[in-house]
């Protein structure tokens, strides 16, 4: 998480119109939402910062890999025609001509009629066709021994080809080993390093400004007075920002005022995104709307669902001629993270140049009933566990009011009663959303014998 870093955008939104505040689905507002945003420019990452971008080159190989034909055993590289009668009970004697590591170059080829001892990953010398694995031969033997080993008894006959990994077997040069496009996961990073690249050209993270409103509010760490709370929506939205690869920047507290919140989202416009809590509903003090309405332009006001109706999203014109997307989360605290969970995160994904994923979700069987009381979708906040039979159940976390961020804390998901369902009762079957999945008892049936 930063603080006032300058990360301006590369290009320019598309011009908007204004929309009307009628209340839209979900899905409505997260395509209206969606609309305004695009891929970022792309830099040049460190693989060890790059992970979980999405690469914005190919990458290609300009060699092969392995770069010579290796070793795949500890053995010895042999003629395959040499050991063609060896078995256990008749090995061939071979003198053993040399000794190749990982990493060695063969200094002299395989002579018909003799062996080089070789490890795993070390160039197949010239002339050997063939590797055959210490315990196929009489070494262990000969130690146990004290011999020298002078010679080798082998004791099993070989093929062409056994045992050795052939050049370019992973990658050919010229290869097109990873597309643009694709998130650079720890097997991508690693492959980037194997063709020796220590950078790659990937879309940037989002840089996304947070602001706060509210007389009420201060922030953590300060005397808080009688009347006063403190600031945890810019904490939990920057931590959900950063969670689903963004970099979160809290600007600070805007007051009740336009002139407060128009000074704070000066700076916010620099960044990529700005999100707002709070001030978006009809109260005498909810100025988001006035100063969306004086700088920029409102796409939409309300959305069809419990928690975070009112919820507000537009563009913001910033100094340079840039429409800076904004969301206006509500400041109930539950509803800015259920809110940012159905529309920040995917316009995160959008900004990282990544397709749009839906959350992992179960069918859980429910202990408590979810009311609908308005037909809205409602996101109840509720724990997972599994019963004694292995099954999925879901139990509410506690007070479902939009204000008990407490029982967002315990939350390992949201359980969705439609808008068109007045009630799923106890004991019946419901999506749950997850939250989290952390590697514990929900997954022990994985690692069951």
């Amino acid at each position: 998480m930063t603080t006032h870093t300058h990360n301006p955008h590369t290009h320019e939104r598309p011009h908007r119109h204004h929309y009307d505040a009628e209340m839209l689905s979900v899905e409505e507002a997260r395509d209206r939402i969606l609309s305004y945003f695009e891929p970022l420019s792309s830099v040049d990452v460190p693989l060890l910062d790059a992970l979980g971008l999405t690469l914005d080159e190919d990458l290609v190989a300009d060699f092969d890999i392995p770069p010579l034909a290796n070793s795949a055993m500890d053995g010895y590289a042999v003629r395959s025609t040499d050991v063609a009668p060896a078995s256990k009970y008749n090995p061939v004697l071979l003198p053993v001509n040399g000794y190749i590591a990982a990493g060695d170059v063969p200094a002299a080829p395989v002579e018909q009629g003799t062996a080089m001892r070789i490890m795993t990953g070390a160039p197949v010398p010239e002339g050997a066709d063939a590797v055959v694995p210490f315990e196929d031969t009489d070494e262990e033997t000969r130690r146990q021994n004290g011999d020298v080993i002078s010679e080798i008894g082998i004791q099993l006959s070989a093929e062409p080809g056994d045992n050795i990994r052939p050049a370019g077997e992973d990658i050919r040069s010229g290869d097109t080993v990873v597309a643009k496009g694709t998130e650079l996961t720890a097997g991508v990073i690693g492959v980037a390093a194997s063709l020796g690249r220590t950078s790659v050209k990937a879309i940037r993270r989002p840089v996304i400004a947070i602001v706060s409103t509210g007389d009420e509010l201060v922030d953590p760490g300060e005397e808080r007075d009688a009347g006063k709370i403190y600031n945890s929506n810019a904490y939990s939205v920057a931590a959900m920002a950063e969670k689903y690869g963004g970099i979160a920047t809290i600007i600070g507290i805007a007051r009740d005022t336009i002139e407060s919140l128009e000074a704070m989202l000066e700076e916010a416009v620099k960044y990529d995104m700005v999100v707002t809590s709070a001030g978006v509903s009809k109260g005498d003090y909810d100025v988001v709307k006035d100063v969306l309405a004086k700088g920029g332009e409102i796409a939409l006001w309300s959305v069809r669902m419990r928690p975070a109706k009112p919820l507000a999203f537009g563009a913001l014109n910033a100094p340079d001629g840039r429409k800076v997307p904004h969301l206006g989360l509500p400041g109930n605290p539950v509803s800015a993270m259920v809110a940012f969970e159905q529309f920040g995160r995917p316009a995160i994904r959008v900004m990282l140049g990544k397709s749009q994923l839906p959350k992992p979700y179960i069918l859980a069987t429910l202990d408590d009933p979810v009311q609908n009381h308005d037909g809205r979708r409602v996101y109840a906040r509720v724990d997972v566990y599994r019963d004694d039979d292995g099954n999925y159940r879901a139990r509410l976390t506690g007070n479902q009011s939009s204000g008990a961020l407490h029982s967002m804390a315990r939350a390992r998901g949201l359980a969705i009663c439609p808008d068109d369902v007045d009630a799923v009762p106890a004991g019946a079957k419901i999506k749950v959303e997850m939250l989290e999945w952390p590697d514990d008892d929900l997954l022990s049936d994985l690692f069951a014998d």
